[in-house]
């Protein structure tokens, strides 16, 4: 750790040299913004400058704000090397004999934010006690958490690695709302916070710099951006490219949980209307997404879908999404699933042997693996893109901790990976893969084949992986029906046969099996196909 400190300040000068000192004392290199001062106190300021004393004074040229001037005072220390800044207000309310422990719980907890707790007397005013439990009532909703016990002190230790993610993801207010806003997105980042109590008082001759009405607009306007982004999880591409894993999972982990909560205080049907005005946000908003879904339902459909049909596939996403944040908490059960064709099931799920099983992005598969038995569940090992949707995993671990233990990224697929499945399949395990997306690192290894009128890419991974597991292959489908789910299996082929003379003619010939049970089962009901994606695009 390499730990310096950032002092802003406009028109604070009066307590700086003593501030600096204390700061100095614990031999941290000090970083003074200047966030414009009028006189006196910019000459005062100014004086204040010591290279060899390691004391670096910037001066913006204008008020900019409070925020402004930390997060000047960020990209001084991140240029300079440093790893932590401690952030010190220069109106001398903090009580500066906690920084030794505030440094110390910096050292044992390095990627923490390390914040202060202030402790009042009774030089606090009214109105400002007030305002501060409202931000704090405001931020135990946006966090769903009560770790945040004061998030606008402006004494703490910050990770700068970490912030600075923050502030190139994310334009942050640079007025009085900084201190809560860094340090919400910091939480929901997944960094640590942790409150050390700190004595602040509210001297007599002490100016502020709080703006009653202007600062507490901004900071009112910060709370509903806040409260109606945690709700979302946005799937609104970042990048130009049209390939479906670069479609960024945007939805925050609090979001997430808010469902969750939302469900147990008010039920499913109450949830679900409650979700509706995100639904509305991202079919305005998603415009690539509208797009693709729409070309989807036009293709299926054979006319243009109307504006309610367009929104059915949001909705029905929305509901798929709960409803398996609802099963893994055991809501949803067994008996709310329903088997399109029971014996044949029976007979694949009786059958001692391992397999191969390929699903798609119709339907509610997931639904069907939370509500399975842990027995049944066990033989199942999930080949997934993760890492496209951390926080749904994160959330869904929550809940369940056996949802996640079973996942191979997709990606890290070699040898190694190919024998330890071989030998799972070997021991009756079932390895589960999608069928109908081209991974972004195998676009060489795709097949074109007809699907509703025009040829679309499917990967060629399971059906080679099939040959190469030497194992039967089922399809599994599972369908939204009314209250619940209709769910199918069924035997696909005993083993996969890739004569290496013909072997590219092989797999095309698999490929356009699934791909045309894929069809059947989208005609069924083409408003739960949920790639919101171009399917027929050429970079797919």
């Amino acid at each position: 750790m390499k730990i310096c400190a950032i002092i802003p300040t406009y028109n604070h000068y009066k307590k700086l040299p003593d501030i600096v000192t204390r700061l100095r004392e614990q031999n941290l290199p000090v970083f003074i913004v200047d966030d414009g001062s009028t006189e006196p106190a910019r000459t005062h300021i100014a004086g204040l400058q010591n290279e060899t004393q390691q004391i670096t004074l910037c001066r913006l040229t204008h008020n900019q704000g409070k925020g402004a001037a930390v997060m000047a005072g960020f990209h001084l220390a991140l240029a300079a090397g440093f790893t932590h800044a401690v952030q010190v207000d220069a109106d001398g309310q903090h009580d500066l004999s906690a920084l030794p422990q505030l440094l110390k719980l910096a050292a044992e907890n390095s990627r923490a934010l390390i914040s202060g707790q202030p402790v009042y007397d009774k030089t606090v005013p009214l109105g400002r006690k007030i305002g501060r439990w409202a931000t704090h009532i405001w931020v135990w909703i946006e966090t769903l958490s009560f770790r945040i016990t004061d998030s606008m002190c402006g004494f703490r230790v910050y990770p700068l690695q970490p912030t600075r993610d923050i502030m190139a993801d994310h334009a942050i207010g640079q007025r009085m709302e900084f201190d809560t806003e860094i340090m919400v997105r910091l939480f929901w980042r997944g960094i640590d916070v942790i409150m050390l109590p700190v004595r602040v008082i509210y001297p007599p001759d002490n100016t502020s710099n709080f703006h009653v009405w202007r600062d507490n607009w901004r900071i009112t306007k910060m709370h509903a951006r806040f409260f109606f982004g945690m709700l979302a999880w946005r799937f609104i591409p970042r990048t130009k490219t049209d390939h479906w894993a670069h479609l960024a999972e945007r939805g925050s982990y609090a979001g997430l949980v808010f469902c969750a909560a939302a469900y147990r205080l008010l039920g499913r049907t109450a949830c679900r209307l409650i979700l509706l005005p995100i639904v509305f946000y991202f079919f305005l908003f998603g415009k690539k997404q509208r797009n693709a879904s729409q070309e989807f339902l036009t293709r299926v459909l054979k006319r243009k879908p109307t504006l309610a049909e367009s929104l059915r596939p949001y909705i029905n996403f929305a509901t798929r999404t709960l409803d398996v944040l609802i099963a893994w908490q055991g809501g949803i059960t067994s008996k709310n699933i329903t088997s399109a064709n029971p014996q044949e099931l029976a007979s694949i799920t009786e059958d001692p042997r391992g397999g191969l099983v390929v699903v798609s992005h119709l339907g509610n598969v997931d639904i069907s693996r939370a509500v399975l038995d842990k027995k049944t569940r066990d033989r199942l090992t999930i080949l997934v893109h993760t890492r496209h949707a951390e926080n749904y995993n994160r959330i869904i671990r929550r809940f369940n901790p056996d949802a996640t233990t079973r996942l191979i990224q997709v990606t890290e697929i070699g040898p190694d990976t190919i024998i330890n499945l071989k030998q799972r399949v070997e021991n009756g395990e079932w390895i589960v893969i999608a069928g109908d997306r081209v991974s972004v690192l195998s676009r060489d290894q795709s097949v074109a084949v007809p699907f509703f009128g025009k040829n679309a890419a499917f990967p060629q991974g399971p059906w080679i992986m099939g040959a190469l597991l030497e194992c039967p292959v089922y399809l599994l489908f599972c369908m939204q029906d009314g209250q619940g789910y209709n769910l199918t299996m069924e035997r696909f082929a005993e083993t996969i046969d890739l004569p290496r003379a013909t072997r590219a003619e092989g797999v095309r010939h698999y490929v356009a099996r699934y791909a045309a049970r894929l069809e059947h089962y989208a005609m069924q009901d083409p408003f739960q196909w949920y790639n919101f994606f171009d399917f027929w695009a050429d970079n797919t």
